[in-house]
């Protein structure tokens, strides 16, 4: 029995390899994209609501500006 014109032209390993190709460059690009916005950006200085001598809970650690 002879293979018919289209299941020659695509190969199903081939197929399967270039998806995992194409699935690893999407993942590996999210992630340089990832890193490239997470050290290139950085927040404007903002004020705090809450002081160091005020009895709330939430506040920055140390400033930064």
């Amino acid at each position: 029995m002879e293979k018919t014109g289209l299941r020659e032209r695509l190969n199903w390993r081939v197929v399967s390899w270039l998806l995992v190709g194409v699935g690893a460059f999407v993942i590996v690009g999210a992630n340089v994209h990832l890193v490239y916005v997470a050290t290139g950006s950085q927040s404007a200085c903002v004020d705090h609501l809450k002081a160091e001598g005020s009895d709330g809970t939430y506040r920055a650690a140390a400033s930064a500006c």
